[in-house]
């Protein structure tokens, strides 16, 4: 006897079709991604495109040059800021930074880097420590529009206020301004800050360890990712640590539901700094 889909099961089935297409086209796969975030910008992209279902949405990434691009970008997560959870830096440098200083190069990876001002902001400490002359930054997203733009070193101009603000609850030993030019619209970093960054595309969902690194940061980007996608992702980040190498999640997001969890210290529990044992 034949069954009619509910509304519910079409649009899942719809989703399905939708992202499969995507991956086909682009080669990135959002098919392990949390749904419901994956939902909200499906409904947000048909909104912009005045579209009546998920259905239309498939039939313009298929035949629409240049429209599977829109849904990347609606897709790829860039919420970012300038010391963002400074207390999250502020605890990297007490504790995490004795122990780099002890070593004689640094190796960090901000894995989904967005538009680089996390990386800016780890340029920022590790300069005040003295570190960054030794340091190599890795800075890499699967976004290269947002990549692009982290490479010119730019910022809004509006956005210094609160980022500053930011920078002092960080334990910033200077005067942030220091740190920027500006003219009526952007702030431009001191071009120094950028010359131990190397930005690159790579895709956590299918991309392998290209390094080993002694700091790995990757803050409030595994939340987007369903439980298997973070347990693969969690592997990929185990198998490019170094030894005593740190792990630096976001503020929403844990080890403790992994079994990869027993292979790390608990370092800074209230700010998820992991080290490898």
């Amino acid at each position: 006897m034949r069954r009619f889909l509910n509304q519910h099961e079409i649009e899942e089935l719809e989703t399905d079709l939708l992202l499969q297409a995507l991956y086909r086209i682009t080669g990135f796969d959002f098919q392990e991604y949390m749904r419901s975030s994956i939902s909200r910008r499906i409904q947000f992209r048909m909104q912009q495109e005045r579209l009546p279902s998920i259905s239309s949405l498939i039939v313009k990434t298929l035949h629409e040059e240049g429209f599977a691009d829109k849904l990347l970008n609606d897709f790829s997560i860039n919420v970012t800021e300038m010391f963002r959870d400074p207390l999250f830096f502020a605890s990297f440098r007490e504790n995490v930074v004795p122990y780099l200083k002890s070593l004689p190069e640094v190796r960090i990876w901000h894995a989904g880097c967005s538009t680089g001002e996390e990386v800016f902001s780890m340029a920022i400490l590790l300069k005040e420590e003295g570190l960054y002359e030794k340091t190599n930054i890795y800075a890499t997203d699967m976004n290269e529009h947002v990549l692009n733009k982290a490479k010119t070193g730019s910022i809004d101009l509006k956005k210094m206020q609160s980022y500053t603000k930011n920078y002092i609850q960080a334990g910033g030993t200077s005067a942030f301004s220091e740190y920027y030019t500006t003219d009526s619209e952007k702030a431009i970093l001191d071009e120094r800050l950028l010359e131990n960054v190397v930005f690159a595309q790579h895709n956590l969902v299918t991309d392998h360890s290209f390094n080993e690194f002694h700091v790995i940061v990757c803050r409030n980007v595994l939340i987007y990712f369903n439980p298997e996608l973070q347990q693969k992702v969690n592997q990929l980040f185990y198998d490019s640590l170094s030894s005593k190498g740190f792990l630096c999640l976001g503020q929403k997001e844990t080890l403790r539901p992994y079994k990869l969890s027993s292979f790390y210290e608990d370092f800074d529990h209230q700010y998820r700094i992991y080290q490898k044992k």
